[in-house]
């Protein structure tokens, strides 16, 4: 079990296991990290020069977005991720935006495929998942209008 997790272009998802632990999926591996998912994603933030408040701010102020804010943990390698809920949720995943290959609705609530074809399934509708899904895409969209307009 790791204690510290640095975000990269190859981490895909993090996941919770319980309020003190984490699933981190990276395209070619898996770590199990001690911290919460939403603490991983602040640290994160801290590591690549801003607070997560700060990149909250970021995104209200560039989208309009009002809560469960798509975030960039490293702009200059594109590296936006969105939680599936929540932060107060000790439940909520974070994924990776650019990782996404497509998504679908099963019986558990929606399953995920990434662009190495690996699968997870989440509890979250396909409604929510995909609404959180296009603001993450706003958000990009909105970063790559303004380094196109300098």
């Amino acid at each position: 079990m790791l204690k510290e997790y640095e975000i990269n272009s190859s981490t895909i998802a993090i996941i919770p296991l319980d309020n003190n632990s984490s699933k981190i999926y990276e395209e070619e591996e898996e770590y199990i990290v001690n911290k919460s998912s939403n603490k991983i994603i602040e640290e994160n933030c801290k590591f690549y020069g801003s607070s997560y408040k700060g990149r909250c701010e970021g995104t209200k102020y560039l989208t309009g977005i009002k809560s469960k804010y798509p975030i960039i943990i490293e702009e200059s390698r594109n590296i936006i991720f969105f939680p599936t809920s929540s932060i107060r949720s000790n439940e909520n995943i974070w994924l990776s935006l650019n990782k996404i290959k497509s998504f679908n609705k099963n019986k558990f609530g929606s399953v995920i495929v990434f662009n190495n074809n690996k699968k997870i399934e989440i509890n979250i509708s396909l409604y929510s998942l995909d609404n959180q899904y296009c603001r993450a895409n706003l958000l990009k969209a909105k970063i790559y209008d303004k380094k196109m307009n300098k």
